[in-house]
């Protein structure tokens, strides 16, 4: 079969390529942080990263980690109800709960997972689910292994969101699920106004907090804290993965009762291996070290205002932000990778955001602000922006 089979393949794979679509991987041969070395040698300044606090090397977890390895060992080699368990996972769990105002915590081996493991095991058939159009591609794929019948309502549009709730009257428990903070456009769920719809028309939230926790908020524990309503959510998922230190492992937070039937049904948690202790411990040493200051919070949102406030000033098309997400629009996605390849050779790694991770027409690049740049990155980056720019007639 596979004879027949290759071809096609190769013929889809010229076809993408032909149309500008292609995605090449970059390798980088040092450690994540805001100066990193790639394969070629050269040294440019990371402006793609999840990196948001400049965690993702930093020393205090590194150490945590390295102690873990001579403690805990490499890994477990278990799912957690058979004998995964160890007392950092625990541990790790009950940060979660505090850092966030939740009754309880179950860890997964990524947010994709926690995102997909959350619906199922609490709705069936009888139930509904209300889902913001622009949700991450896990939050799709998770609600389309749950039986709940489907709404969707155009990316924080209240209106269309009333509509869906009074339609999802007719089933029995209604789910509204929502980004905290939208990844290609970086905008925040307008989470106010969806609580307020949620308690006229009967309806619990999720909130996958994974771009907006460690950003959002004064503190940095996510949407739910800027709109005042900490613990008044029923389930939050987020990620280790992104401002949290930037490793692996995700996580669902929420009322006890409905994080208790997850650890009993939940197929990604029961299913597969749980993290390794060394990311457990280094995940702990970060909520501890976000709980005594607040202090890279303060300065990753100075970084971004400067930043967006000195691009659009250049007259690049950014989308409003609310997050360290500033997206330049550029519409075409040949042009988005050219420029992300000419920004590379500025000494500035970007890459360029296109169909399918986009809808078509709507390529852009995204530029990720970190606490970790510093004032003298932040206008090296701003400098390339505007020289490639003008070459390639983005601005004037």
């Amino acid at each position: 079969m596979y004879t027949s089979f290759q071809p096609h393949l190769t013929q889809e794979l010229e076809a993408i390529k032909t149309a500008g679509l292609y995605k090449k991987e970059r390798i980088i041969t040092s450690a994540q942080q805001a100066v990193i070395k790639i394969s070629t040698g050269e040294e440019v300044l990371n402006f793609c990263a999840n990196n948001y606090l400049g965690l993702s090397n930093h020393p205090e977890l590194i150490k945590a980690a390295k102690e873990a390895l001579d403690t805990h060992g490499y890994g477990v080699s278990s799912v957690r109800f058979i004998c995964g368990t160890q007392d950092l996972h625990k541990e790790l769990e009950a940060e979660i709960s505090q850092f966030f105002g939740m009754e309880d915590s179950i860890l997964y081996a990524a947010c994709f997972d926690a995102n997909g493991g959350v619906f199922e095991p609490l709705l069936d058939e009888n139930d509904a689910i209300i889902s913001d159009a622009l949700n991450h591609a896990s939050i799709i794929d998770g609600v389309r292994l749950c039986k709940a019948q489907r709404y969707r309502y155009a990316n924080a549009h209240m209106e269309e969101l009333e509509n869906c709730l009074k339609l999802a009257q007719a089933q029995r428990f209604r789910l509204i699920v929502t980004d905290g903070v939208f990844s290609m456009d970086g905008n925040v769920a307008p989470l106010d106004k969806i609580y307020a719809l949620a308690q006229k028309y009967d309806a619990m939230i999720m909130i996958d907090e994974s771009h907006s926790a460690g950003v959002v908020g004064k503190t940095g524990r996510g949407t739910t804290e800027q709109f005042d309503l900490r613990g008044k959510v029923e389930i939050i998922t987020g990620t280790l993965g992104k401002a949290f230190g930037g490793a692996i492992g995700g996580f669902t937070t929420g009322k006890k009762e409905i994080i208790a039937m997850l650890r009993q049904r939940s197929r990604p948690y029961l299913f597969s291996n749980s993290i390794p202790p060394s990311v457990a411990a280094a995940g702990i040493k970060m909520f501890q070290m976000m709980a005594q200051t607040s202090a890279l919070q303060d300065k990753l949102h100075e970084n971004t205002a400067y930043f967006t406030e000195k691009m659009m000033a250049a007259g690049f098309d950014i989308k409003p932000t609310q997050s360290a997400i500033c997206a330049l629009m550029l519409y075409d996605a040949k042009l988005s990778q050219e420029m992300a390849a000419k920004m590379l050779e500025e000494g500035i790694y970007v890459i360029g955001f296109y169909y399918p991770v986009v809808p078509k027409g709507q390529a852009r690049i995204r530029i990720q602000i970190s606490a970790g740049h510093e004032r003298a990155h932040l206008d090296k980056a701003i400098a390339a922006f505007v020289k490639v720019g003008r070459e390639l007639k983005v601005i004037t």
